[in-house]
């Protein structure tokens, strides 16, 4: 039976072409979505390579909280001086402190140079650490002298000799590029700036304390003989106590895990979009089988007649579609590949370098190829099954046909589906505090989208004769054809359409989330400030010298900065945190919560802000606290124990605690903490023309901080929305592409099916355009169908969402008709595109030939 499964998939190759399409484009994104997997992480890995090259480290005995990056922890620093200490514990070679901090580089075009979101910061450059090498010019002497990495050298277009500015600690300075420096790996567009010792020493420890000492092995001294003298060491060092050291082979297997913890939710996410087109994909795979198999009767008739089993029959149908899907698996792979050079380019292309290699696991090659059989074979069972019911006896008829089932019991069942599914999202929108919420709400969305795909047959005749009828009423008599050829098999018309609905119905809903997201953002936005002004970074750092020069402008009344760091923060009242309990932790100057920041108070005085007294975000530090409870707040360098003053609900500021600006410089002083946004009111009589054009001249130097009146600032945080719904949309893009191949090779194997029929409809008068237009109509009445049928089900569940999630900031439903309606009309075009191939086949047909044949 494998020759005759073979031997029918050569004969039929054209009518699999389009199966083997939608196979490969899905298994092309799972195999990308693996490869560039692999390719970040040895991306990465490098990077750890490259950025902790020691063989161990001295670093702060205390885990204080998790970085605020997810990678790495924040632990309590050290005194410098514990260098020197280090220096000579036995099996020291060398020891060097690690001293680094965020900087904007300006570069020749005269603006910051950044790439991508990776990160911009100056560290010290020391002569004998062995991971940095001066490859051109020299290391900078001097406050005013830098060098810098060969790939922010490049990027930069600036060369050795040039002067600049450089932001750092909060001020602009001049500085000259005196050298090229090798860091030893790949550092995926971070833009690295390398200072002299001393200076950054005073811009980035100067309270002269440090996170972390890279200590190197002298000849012949191992890791872990390295790690033991030091752990040795340290307790009866002047400086040692607090600290403990652990090997450079930990270190980086810490980092590396992290960063692959990061990954793993990227690839999870990626690997959902490929899932969805595979399974759009399998919907065309059945839908071709089923059409092969009413094609086929007689021969798997005449199997039958020969000898062959059902079985048999059955496995010669699984068996050509486990065919379709290795060689489309096959293709896939190789998509893959392409799909991930053409990615490395565009990350290339904004300054993001990744690994040479295009990595492409054994692991990966087998089971993309299984997968891809095993969905094929999986769609084409219900055809197989029906092929293997075929009698004997059917060889010996002149006209032979599948004998369908009632399509009643199949209603039933969805419409079933669709109750109990729409019943279980209705209660969790009357119920949103519930435990089972959220679960009643997916589970309900999903038998409901399941249950409309089963009913949609029956659904199908009903919602296309409403459909059809301008057609039918505008264009006679092909319109009145289109209608009675798409609703004459239900069943094919409803998995054609299938696919689409799916895809659609995604689209919609993730439309509706968009636009009632962005709503809400900006209605809580608005209503959270009245500032004249806000400034904001596209570094997310506002260098604090910039603040302090719009505060001294006579154009400017008050300005209030908002300072954060990350600290570990009480999960409850009174509990001391541990590393995992992670939150931020505002500053802000007594006065301005309830002013210039409106935020809702639950209870308590926001005016009780002091040095002893905090407030309390409900949004992020969760419920349950109350006026007078403790809340502990923990950093690397204090830890700090206030009094909740009040407790309020705010969503604009991201914190779990704020705290005056007093309290913030104690426990994370200098670098520690980050301004984010600084608003800025009008001083009496200032217009504010006149105020923007003075905040923006101050600004300038500092090149990355951008001004901002309340419009545009609500329109930034809205705007991030539209970010996240290019990605989706671009995601999505790729079930609808193969939902359109579905339409295509239905149109296309329905003309096969219909040859005769239509060498009839031509020697009665059908011309080649009615005929022609007549396919056009189907393919667009199917596009319509599921198009329609997907948008209303997806904008349906959608609109539920702001009742379970309005506690969560999604209180403002938004349905984007505009882009509802522009879905409807690319389904039209859609439907025109689809047709043009089988539309075109069809009226090249010669009536008498089409008539003869069999």
């Amino acid at each position: 039976m494998l020759r005759v499964t073979l031997r029918g998939v050569r004969a039929h190759a054209v009518r699999f072409l389009l199966s083997v399409l939608a196979v490969a484009l899905g298994i092309a994104f799972v195999a990308g979505t693996f490869s560039l997997r692999t390719m970040l992480g040895s991306t990465f890995d490098g990077i750890v390579e490259a950025s902790a090259p020691a063989d161990a480290y001295v670093r702060g005995a205390n885990e204080v909280a998790a970085s605020a990056t997810g990678v790495g922890e924040t632990r309590n620093p050290f005194p410098v001086e514990l260098v020197d200490q280090v220096s000579g514990v036995d099996g020291v070679r060398l020891a060097l402190p690690e001293v680094s901090g965020t900087v904007v580089l300006v570069g020749a075009d005269g603006t910051a140079v950044q790439s991508t979101q990776a990160p911009s910061f100056g560290m010290a450059f020391d002569e004998r650490d062995p991971s940095l090498t001066i490859v051109e010019g020299r290391a900078p002497a001097a406050a005013d002298e830098v060098a810098l990495e060969s790939a922010t050298l490049d990027s930069s277009g600036l060369t050795i000799g040039d002067r600049t500015r450089l932001v750092v600690a909060g001020e602009v300075r001049e500085v000259e590029v005196v050298g090229d420096a090798a860091a030893g790996g790949p550092m995926a567009g971070a833009t690295i700036v390398l200072m002299d010792s001393a200076t950054a020493m005073a811009d980035f420890a100067p309270d002269g304390t440090i996170a972390s000492i890279a200590v190197y092995a002298a000849a012949d001294v191992s890791q872990q003989t390295l790690v033991a003298n030091l752990s040795e060491a340290l307790p009866g060092l002047p400086d040692g106590a607090g600290t403990t050291a652990v090997t450079g082979d930990d270190l980086r297997a810490d980092l590396q895990e992290d960063i692959g913890e990061m990954l793993g939710f990227v690839t999870t996410f990626l690997l959902i979009f490929a899932v969805i087109a595979l399974f759009v994909g399998g919907f065309l795979i059945a839908n071709t089988f089923a059409m092969s198999v009413r094609q086929r009767v007689r021969e798997f008739a005449l199997l039958r007649a020969v000898g062959a089993s059902p079985a048999q029959v059955f496995g010669v149908v699984v068996g050509q579609a486990a065919v379709v899907g290795l060689a489309g698996s096959a293709f896939g792979v190789l998509g893959g590949l392409g799909l991930v050079a053409l990615l490395r380019k565009v990350l290339a292309g904004v300054g993001m370098d990744l690994t040479s290699d295009i990595p492409l696991s054994t692991s990966t090659v087998v089971g993309c190829l299984v997968l891809g059989t095993v969905v094929s074979a999986v769609a084409s069972a219900f055809p197989a099954r029906t092929a293997a019911l075929v009698a004997p006896v059917e060889a010996m008829r002149g006209e032979i046909s599948v004998r369908e089932r009632s399509l009643r019991a199949r209603f039933v069942v969805g419409a079933a589906m669709v109750v109990a599914g729409a019943a279980g999202v209705v209660a969790a929108a009357l119920q949103p505090d519930s435990k089972v919420a959220e679960s009643a709400l997916g589970l309900g969305a999903v038998l409901v989208l399941v249950g409309v795909l089963v009913a949609s047959p029956t659904l199908a005749r009903a919602v296309l004769r409403v459909m059809a009828a301008p057609f039918v009423a505008l264009l006679k008599p092909i319109g009145k054809l289109a209608h009675g050829n798409v609703t004459r098999n239900p069943r094919r018309t409803a998995n054609t359409a299938g696919a689409l609905m799916i895809g659609m119905a995604l689209v919609g809903a993730v439309s509706v989330i968009a636009a009632t997201a962005q709503a809400s953002v900006a209605s809580v936005v608005e209503s959270s400030t009245d500032a004249d002004l806000v400034l904001r970074s596209a570094t997310f750092t506002i260098p604090g010298g910039a603040a302090e020069d719009v505060a001294a402008l006579p154009e400017v009344g008050d300005t209030v900065p908002v300072a954060f760091t990350y600290a570990g923060v009480s999960p409850a009242p009174g509990v001391t945190p541990t590393p995992e309990d992670t939150g931020g932790v505002a500053g802000v100057a007594p006065g301005a919560l309830g002013s210039t920041l409106m935020v809702d108070v639950t209870s308590g005085d926001l005016g009780t802000l002091d040095d002893d007294t905090a407030l309390v975000n409900s949004n992020n530090a969760g419920d349950g606290w109350a006026v007078g409870d403790t809340v502990v707040v923990q950093t690397a360098t204090s830890t700090r124990e206030l009094t909740v003053g009040a407790v309020f609900e705010s969503r604009v500021l991201g914190s779990s605690v704020v705290v005056s600006d007093e309290v913030l410089d104690e426990i994370a002083p200098g670098e520690a903490q980050l301004l984010d946004t600084v608003f800025v009111d009008a001083a009496p009589g200032v217009s504010q023309a006149d105020l923007r054009a003075a905040v923006t001249a101050a600004v300038a130097p500092y090149v990355v901080v951008s001004v901002q009146d309340q419009d545009e600032f609500v329109a930034q945080i809205a705007g991030q929305v539209d970010q996240l719904l290019v990605i989706l949309y671009a995601l999505l893009g790729l079930s609808l592409v193969i939902a359109v191949l579905g339409i295509v090779n239905t149109l296309a194997l329905s003309v096969i099916e219909r040859t005769r029929e239509i060498g009839l409809l031509r020697a009665v008068g059908l011309g080649r355009l009615q005929l022609a237009g007549t396919i056009t109509v189907e393919s667009v009445l199917t596009a319509l169908f599921g198009t329609v049928v997907g948008l209303v089900v997806g904008v349906g569940l959608a609109s539920v969402l702001p009742q379970v999630y309005a506690d969560e900031g999604l209180d403002t439903l938004v349905v984007p008709w505009g882009g509802l309606v522009t879905m409807v009309v690319l389904a039209l075009v859609v439907g025109v595109l689809a047709a043009l191939w089988p539309a075109i086949r069809a009226a090249r047909m010669r009536p008498l030939d089409a008539i003869a044949t069999e």
